[in-house]
């Protein structure tokens, strides 16, 4: 299942790469799909709004969590390019440490905070209830998102992304069944979707776990491995931590956008919710080759081969463009029918509504899939380096164009001003990867980089 990328085709490798990638992504996202559609046809409008407002607080902290071990991962995958197979080791055992030390801490937050930030967000009265009882079996279980989500990116770091769909793909169908038995047969609410999420990640977790420990000597741990050491901690955090915050910070953007949708009262949050979900399936294609990216680039720069980064990133963003036009044609197209798949209301007037909400929003999105595919990549590419600041000030570029959008645009065009705050975000974001990108390769060619030296995180300018 070990893939080395330092070699071969970067477009084949990238497609071996990308495709289960991108199939367990849209199983991924089959665990909130299926919370969202399931609550909607079987508890109602205001059930699938009290989910959907939740979807901004949990990208806050899961967006973390997910910076978070893909940046502990990154150190993983340099060490295995640079054929450091005692520091792929180190590597697991460091990021477990500190996984765990920061999953216990912040969860005692989450759930402490819970309630108050559903108020802080002007959550309608008709719906809070709902959403916190929902929210707080999801925060309760974090461990289960941390604890999957970083024994799969270490699995992707040394180049094995199928193994994880596997596992995601059983998770998946298990979630959808137990959203029913906890919802229809035990009659727990909204929150019975929160606790089939929970154990179905919690599953997927010890699966792929059990799989490691029995099919990948490479991670096969010795007690020496689990000697901690701090600088190598540090070395780790380094790059983790800004990209950790990069998605917190891109995420209080969301929740101050979140927080003025609120305003527009429940049909719009439920066309908004249904069309973002949509919309989550419908671009993991362009996470998938960009998270693709990220394992290639890491990998080649821990063997110190930059012309393959650049070589790997041309043939990444044609793929990338390719299929940006495609989803955006289909989803602008097709937006209504398929919004109709997550509803069911005996107000004809408040579906269409909804259905017109939903539209505006892919149709200003949509049309700009592009812009964000490229946002991916160069990010990812960054990362991949180790180099986290810029994407991560980027991140807060993204907040401030949200809050700009969120404030401004939806003061004068109204739900159409909330939609457009995403195209916005993501055109500023590009442009400062872009030139990033520009200034670390330059950087990086004037050094007389010599391919048989592994690159450091100190040979990357903090530009």
């Amino acid at each position: 299942m070990i893939k080395d990328m330092t070699s071969g085709n970067p477009t084949k490798l990238l497609l071996q790469f990308s495709v289960p990638l991108l199939i367990g992504n849209i199983f991924q996202q089959f665990y909130n799909m299926a919370d969202t559609a399931i609550v909607g046809r079987t508890l109602g409008d205001e059930a699938l709004a009290a989910v959907g407002s939740t979807g901004a607080v949990m990208f806050l902290v899961f967006g973390f969590f997910f910076g978070l071990t893909n940046g502990l991962a990154v150190i993983t995958a340099q060490r295995f390019g640079a054929g450091d197979y005692d520091g792929v080791r180190r590597s697991v055992t460091t990021s477990t440490y500190l996984c765990t030390l920061i999953t216990v801490a912040m969860t005692v937050l989450c759930v402490l905070l819970c309630r108050p930030m559903l108020e802080w967000m002007n959550t309608p009265e008709n719906i809070i209830e709902n959403a916190y009882s929902y929210l707080i079996v999801i925060f309760g279980g974090t461990w289960t998102i941390v604890f999957y989500g970083m024994i799969s990116s270490i699995i992707r770091a040394l180049g094995d992304s199928i193994t994880p769909l596997v596992f995601l793909i059983i998770a998946s169908i298990l979630n959808i069944v137990l959203d029913y038995v906890f919802i229809l047969s035990f009659r727990s609410g909204v929150a019975g979707a929160g606790w089939a999420t929970v154990i179905s990640q919690a599953v997927s977790g010890f699966l792929c776990l059990f799989y490691v420990g029995r099919k990948f000597p490479i991670l096969k741990l010795k007690r020496s491995d689990w000697t901690p050491d701090i600088p190598f901690s540090l070395e780790h955090l380094r790059v983790a931590v800004p990209m950790a915050l990069q998605f917190s910070i891109t995420a209080v953007g969301v929740v101050i956008l979140q927080t003025v949708l609120n305003s527009f009262g429940s049909v719009y949050i439920a066309a908004y919710t249904v069309a973002a979900k949509i919309e989550q399936v419908a671009i993991q294609p362009l996470f998938s080759f960009s998270i693709a990216m990220a394992t290639f680039t890491a990998q080649n720069f821990g063997a110190g081969n930059l012309e393959r980064i650049r070589q790997g990133l041309r043939k990444c963003s044609a793929i990338t463009i390719l299929f940006s036009i495609c989803i955006g044609i289909f989803l602008i197209v097709f937006a209504a029918p398929l919004t109709r798949l997550f509803l069911k209301t005996e107000h004809p007037e408040t579906l269409q509504e909804i259905v017109h909400g939903s539209q505006i929003f892919l149709n200003t999105s949509a049309s700009c899939y592009i812009i964000l595919g490229m946002l991916l990549i160069y990010r990812n590419v960054l990362q991949g380096m180790g180099h986290s600041f810029i994407p991560m000030m980027a991140g807060a570029a993204e907040l401030v164009l949200r809050i700009i959008g969120a404030l401004l645009l939806a003061r004068y065009l109204g739900y159409l001003g909330v939609c457009l705050s995403n195209p916005l975000a993501w055109v500023g974001a590009v442009l400062m990867l872009w030139i990033d990108y520009l200034l670390v390769m330059r950087t990086l060619r004037k050094q007389q980089i010599n391919p048989k030296q592994p690159l450091t995180f100190q040979d990357v300018p903090l530009s």
